[in-house]
């Protein structure tokens, strides 16, 4: 079937439109202005647009597009941004499918595990409950804003995900260098969790999502094995053979990126476990955070 495909040319969208056509479906790229051909399809969410008659009769979408929430400091106006790109366009997106002739099976749209707001050690599922902080509560505004598609009898999967992992970009792009050359350590005490996911792991999932008409609901994309920062600081350093003894200072980080960013992204987190996924019958195929990483670290 035709998948249109928001966000397609980001580090997940990147890898899944060419994923697409192995699993017997066609990709249909939604981009920024004008779109250049059938494979296409134009949409601008700040102005309200989006070429409708170009979506109505596609089997699917997933939605992925959003602001970088992670590379720059939070300022009021990037904070305005990262919620904005989010919640206007998903609702614009929704809104649209539910007013076409011909809707697609299911809205697959991104989220993310920030939602639980920081949890400290505690094991978190699907049915957790809302958290708090900035980030938790743009994961929240960003889920609502799908309910129109919900509401027109398109099925609504919900995917909130953790950091995906792949040396082309993400979090491990930006620490595959300083630890290659010896400066990775932990971040702050080293015991805040990190509930990643492989990259090829995030697509495979997406494609079950697809495939699957039972699919629908929240679902963690997080591996069923999330770690602590120490042991993702000691096991990248033992992949790329360097040590990881010195911690990482935070004052240079707090300077460039801002307190809130760092306490939000990098000294708190969540122990977030994938069971409705893996009860739906999906197999990890990169289960634990070493076979992960030394996946990424070869195909780079």
């Amino acid at each position: 079937m035709d998948v249109a495909v928001t966000g397609s040319h980001g580090l997940v969208g990147s890898a899944l439109v060419p994923a697409l056509a192995p699993a017997g479906h066609r990709a249909v790229r939604v981009v920024r202005g004008t779109s250049t051909g059938p494979d296409e399809v134009g949409w601008d969410p700040e102005a309200e647009s989006i070429d409708a008659a170009a979506l109505d009769g596609v089997g699917a979408v997933v939605h992925l597009a959003g602001a970088g929430i992670g590379d720059k400091r939070w300022t009021p106006e990037r904070k305005r941004l990262i919620l904005e790109s989010r919640t206007k366009g998903t609702d614009l997106l929704a809104r649209t499918l539910a007013g076409l002739a011909h809707k697609p099976a299911v809205l697959i749209s991104a989220s993310g595990v920030d939602y639980y707001g920081p949890h400290g050690d505690e094991e978190l599922a699907e049915e957790s409950p809302h958290g708090t902080g900035f980030l938790a509560d743009v994961c929240k505004r960003w889920e609502d804003a799908t309910r129109p598609a919900e509401d027109a009898g398109v099925r609504l999967a919900l995917i909130r995900t953790g950091p995906v992992l792949a040396a082309a970009g993400g979090l491990l792009g930006r620490l595959l260098l300083p630890f290659r050359l010896g400066l990775g350590g932990r971040v702050g005490t080293g015991e805040q969790y990190m509930s990643w996911i492989a990259l090829d792991d995030h697509i495979a999932a997406i494609i079950h999502h697809l495939a699957d008409d039972e699919s629908a609901g929240v679902y963690n994309h997080t591996a069923p094995n999330p770690v602590t920062n120490r042991e993702f600081t000691e096991t990248l350093g033992r992949v790329v053979h360097r040590p990881t003894r010195i911690p990482t200072p935070l004052l240079p980080l707090k300077l460039r990126y801002g307190s809130e960013l760092v306490d939000e992204l990098l000294l708190t987190g969540q122990r977030v476990l994938p069971e409705r996924l893996v009860g739906a019958g999906y197999r990890f195929g990169l289960p634990t955070l070493e076979e992960a990483l030394r996946a990424a670290v070869d195909r780079h």
